[in-house]
C-alpha cells in the first residue's frame, strides 16, 4: 500500500502483510450518513459525514493455547497501520489463553466486491422524502399540531480480511424515522416511528395522518389504576420486548442453569412448547427489506460473539419453529461445550404465523382493553425469568366495544418476553417495525401485534 492510498481493501491487505502474529482478522468499516432534524413543523438541521474505523486481531499461540489481541481506531493513516497492528500483536501476547479460541474461519468463497470503492450515502437519499415532509409540517399546521422528529440514513461498508485468505465485504444501508407530533400545549404527545432501507417506503402523510388520530383520541383523559389488563402491543413494543429475549437466549448461559431457557440439571428447554400460537421467531440475513450481513463480523468476544468466528457464514435461523423452541445462540466454542448445534444470533429478527389481521382490525374486535403505543426504559428484573420492567410512553389508550374512547395514564409494566408468548390469545399481521428502545442497536425488525389478555401494569407512572 502506498502512502496515499486510502482504499479500504489495500488498507486491509496491508495490515495482514505487516501481521507478524500466528493469526490476523482485519475489519475496516466505511461509514457514512446523512441525516435531518425538525422541530415545530420545521427544518432545523442537517448533515452528512464519513468516518473509517479499522480493527486488529491478532492471535498469538503458546503452550498454554491461544490468545487474542483487539485493537480499534478511527482514521487511521498509513504511517499509523503498523503501530496499529504491533499494538493488536502485544495485546495478545500480554494476554492469557482465550476461553473462546478457535482455528480462523477458513473456506468462504470471496466477495466479487472486495476490492471495489464504499458504498456511500449522501443527502440525495432524502430527494423525496424532504419535501414530503414540508408537506406534511403545512398539513399539521394547519391542523393545529406541531412536529418534531429525526431522520437519519447510515451505510456501512465491511471489509473483512483473514491470514486463513478470507476476503468479505458488506454493504449495510441502515434508515430509522422517528415522528413525534404534540398539540400547541404540549398536553398531548404521540409517536411513530420507521425503520427502512433507503427512504423510498416511508410516507410522512401517512404518518402525519395516523399522529393526528391519536393526539385526538387523547382529548379525553381517563384515569387508571394498576393491574392486569387484556392489552394490545404494537409490532414496535413486540419487537422490543423479543430483541431482549433474543439477546438472552444463550446456550451456555442456559446450559449452565442460569436463564429462562434452562431446565433443572444442566439441560435446556429446547424442544419445548412456549406458546400455542403458531408463531415462529427467525432470523435470516436475506429477509426481503431486512437484508443484513451473511457472515459473522465481531470487534470484539464477549457474551455469544467471539473474534475467532469472523467471516462464518450466517443462514436463516429459527429459534422459535411454530411455537416451539428450536435454537438458542451459541459460538463454535459455546457449542463445543455445549453439544448445540452453532448458532450464532444474526442482525434481524422476524416474528410470523399470525393471523392477517391489522392492528386496527384487533382493535375492532376488542371489548374493553389497552392500546399501547410502544415501550421505553425496559431494564432486565430477573434472568431466571427474563422478567423485564419499563415504562409505556406516548400514548396508552382506553377500548370500548371496538372503539379508541380516550388516552389513560402511563404505568410501569413487570412481564416477561417468554411468558408473554405464553399467554398471548392473538397474534396479528406481520410488519416491518422500528423498535423504539433498541433503535440504536437493533433496527431490522418485523413483528406482528400481539393480544395479551392480562398485560401486568405494575404502577401508574408519570413518564410521558
Amino acid at each position: 500500500m502506498s502512502a496515499r492510498s486510502n482504499k479500504p481493501h489495500e488498507v486491509v491487505e496491508r495490515a495482514l502483510e505487516l501481521s507478524r502474529a500466528d493469526g490476523c482478522v482485519v475489519i475496516a468499516d466505511e461509514q457514512s450518513t446523512a441525516n435531518l432534524r425538525w422541530a415545530g413543523n420545521a427544518l432545523t438541521t442537517n448533515g452528512v459525514t464519513r468516518g473509517r474505523t479499522l480493527t486488529v486481531i491478532a492471535t498469538v499461540d503458546g503452550r498454554e493455547g491461544t490468545a487474542s489481541g483487539v485493537v480499534s481506531r478511527a482514521a487511521v493513516t498509513a504511517d499509523e497501520l503498523e503501530p496499529l497492528v504491533r499494538a493488536a500483536e502485544a495485546a495478545a501476547r500480554g494476554a492469557g489463553p482465550a476461553e473462546d479460541a478457535q482455528p480462523l474461519v477458513t473456506g468462504v468463497a470471496p466477495s466479487p466486491e472486495f476490492t471495489e470503492a464504499p458504498a456511500e450515502t449522501s443527502s440525495a437519499v432524502f430527494a423525496d422524502f424532504a419535501p414530503a415532509l414540508g408537506e406534511a409540517f403545512a398539513r399539521a399546521r394547519a391542523g393545529g399540531r406541531e412536529l418534531y422528529g429525526f431522520a437519519n440514513h447510515e451505510m456501512v461498508s465491511t471489509y473483512l480480511g483473514t491470514s486463513t485468505g478470507l476476503r468479505l465485504r458488506h454493504d449495510q444501508p441502515n434508515g430509522t424515522l422517528e415522528l413525534n407530533a404534540k398539540s400547541p400545549d404540549r398536553t398531548r404527545s404521540a409517536w411513530a416511528g420507521r425503520s427502512t432501507r433507503d427512504f423510498k417506503d416511508v410516507d410522512p402523510a401517512a404518518l402525519d395522518a395516523e399522529l393526528a388520530v391519536r393526539l385526538g383520541w387523547a382529548r379525553r383523559r381517563v384515569e387508571l389504576p394498576a393491574g392486569r389488563y387484556e392489552t394490545l402491543l404494537p409490532p414496535t413494543a413486540v419487537a422490543d420486548l423479543l430483541i431482549y429475549q433474543l439477546w438472552s437466549a444463550s446456550g451456555r448461559d442456559a446450559t449452565e442453569g442460569r436463564t429462562v431457557f434452562s431446565k433443572p440439571g444442566g439441560s435446556t428447554r429446547l424442544g419445548e412448547r412456549l406458546t400455542e400460537l403458531p408463531l415462529t421467531l427467525r432470523s435470516d440475513p436475506h429477509e426481503p427489506g431486512l437484508e443484513s450481513a451473511p457472515f459473522v463480523i465481531a470487534h470484539s468476544s464477549g457474551g455469544d460473539q467471539s473474534v475467532f468466528d469472523n467471516g462464518l457464514p450466517l443462514r436463516s435461523t429459527e429459534w422459535v419453529d411454530a411455537g416451539e423452541l428450536r435454537r438458542l445462540t451459541t459460538t463454535r466454542h459455546s457449542a463445543a461445550l455445549t453439544g448445540l448445534p452453532t448458532a450464532p444470533a444474526g442482525d434481524n429478527l422476524i416474528l410470523d404465523g399470525g393471523e392477517d389481521r391489522s392492528l386496527e382490525e384487533m382493535v375492532a374486535s376488542t371489548r374493553r382493553g389497552l392500546l399501547l403505543t410502544c415501550l421505553w426504559y425496559i431494564r432486565e428484573v430477573d434472568p431466571a425469568t427474563l422478567l423485564l420492567t419499563g415504562l409505556t410512553r406516548d400514548g396508552v389508550y382506553l377500548v370500548e366495544d371496538g372503539e379508541v374512547v380516550g388516552e389513560v395514564n402511563n404505568f410501569r409494566f413487570n412481564e416477561s418476553p417468554v411468558g408473554l408468548l405464553g399467554r398471548a390469545s392473538e397474534a396479528g399481521r406481520t410488519e416491518k417495525t422500528l423498535p423504539r428502545e433498541w433503535s440504536d442497536w437493533f433496527t431490522r425488525a418485523a413483528m406482528p401485534a400481539l393480544r395479551v389478555p392480562d398485560f401486568n401494569m405494575s404502577s401508574v407512572s408519570q413518564g410521558v
